[in-house]
């Protein structure tokens, strides 16, 4: 689709909505960012500065911000969807009223799976803004911690898209000299290589937590993208994208980097905290942990072997002992190292 307005709506001002909405913004976009909460949206516009969800970082003095979404969505001719993904159904639903006839140019940004409905972010677009969005729509995804990006960082990710044009419309409003988007077709494993990474991270935490070594890390990591691999090969993916940026790429970074939440969570509970009070003490979400669920149904719904993504889900959902649920995955019986 052409886009009949070069101004550009952010719909959720977290760490990863600020940080994409700051780039929009030094690219020379008129941008505005539309945060839940209020305080949020007066701290950017009066100090340039998200020190709830983006602490410590100088954002663009062109960007605007507002708790108001009518005003963010006014002439806004793409919108980027970038709330946590258990909310993207009711802030889209609420967008959706106020966009009127003509819908713009819709970018998602937001990693998960909605839990109950094992929904990809797209195809709750779709049911929620209309039939057309679905194939039109473009997926950012890939390995990009906010903080990085915003401190200007070198930074690749994916955009997946079924309309071609589309991907690269938003890859030219996005792309300079330190960050730089891949344009690509498949939106089944772009999505589930970003939501289901975040499920590994969390058992590459809990593994670091108990102290189990870098092997034990490793396993997790190449066992965990098989798993993720045959799900997205079941739903229609192509596993040469669990092999790039929306994949491995993604999974590297939340399972070893220290900005990582999920990994963090992880960690956490190996050592022994309790989940709730983990999450508790936490600002921003954790998308691993709903996702988890989500896995789950997936892959008994579609009869996928994921015995990390289960191992996972026993530990957070059925209080099974992180050394327990080790035991019970190392001793199940001898496979070969690839099978459907």
């Amino acid at each position: 689709m052409s886009v009949q307005s070069d101004r550009i709506a952010v719909l959720g001002a977290g760490s990863w909505g600020t940080a994409l909405a700051n780039v929009l913004a030094s690219n020379g976009h008129s941008t505005r960012l539309w945060a839940y909460e209020p305080a949020v949206a007066d701290g950017i516009n009066s100090s340039q500065r998200n020190d709830k969800y983006l602490p410590g970082v100088d954002l663009e003095p062109s960007l605007a911000a507002t708790a108001d979404m009518a005003l963010a969505l006014q002439d806004a001719g793409v919108v980027v969807s970038v709330s946590p993904s258990h909310v993207v159904r009711n802030v889209m639903g609420e967008a959706r009223q106020l966009m009127g006839d003509g819908l713009p140019l819709i970018v998602s940004a937001s990693k998960g799976i909605e839990i109950h409905t094992d929904l990809r972010m797209s195809e709750v677009l779709r049911e929620v803004l209309g039939e057309d969005v679905g194939g039109g729509c473009v997926v950012l995804s890939g390995p990009s911690f906010a903080a990085e990006l915003d401190r200007r960082l070198p930074t690749a990710v994916t955009l997946a898209s079924r309309d071609e044009a589309n991907a690269v419309q938003v890859q030219g409003l996005f792309q300079n000299e330190h960050f730089r988007l891949y344009t690509q077709a498949d939106l089944i494993g772009t999505e589930l290589g970003g939501a289901l990474k975040n499920v590994i991270a969390l058992a590459a935490g809990i593994s670091d937590g108990l102290g189990l070594g870098t092997n034990a890390r490793a396993a997790l990591m190449t066992r965990g993208l098989a798993e993720i691999g045959r799900l997205a090969e079941r739903l229609g993916g192509e596993g040469a994208t669990l092999a790039g940026l929306a994949g491995v790429g993604d999974l590297i970074l939340t399972c070893t980097g220290d900005l990582s939440r999920n990994r963090q969570v992880g960690l956490a509970v190996g050592r022994g905290e309790r989940l709730a009070d983990v999450l508790a003490g936490m600002t921003a979400v954790a998308e691993g942990v709903r996702t988890t669920e989500a896995a789950r149904d997936l892959a008994e719904r579609h009869g996928v072997e994921m015995p990390i993504v289960g191992a996972v889900y026993s530990i957070l959902y059925e209080d099974v002992d992180p050394r327990r649920a080790l035991a019970l995955l190392m001793s199940r019986e001898p496979k070969p190292e690839r099978w459907s």
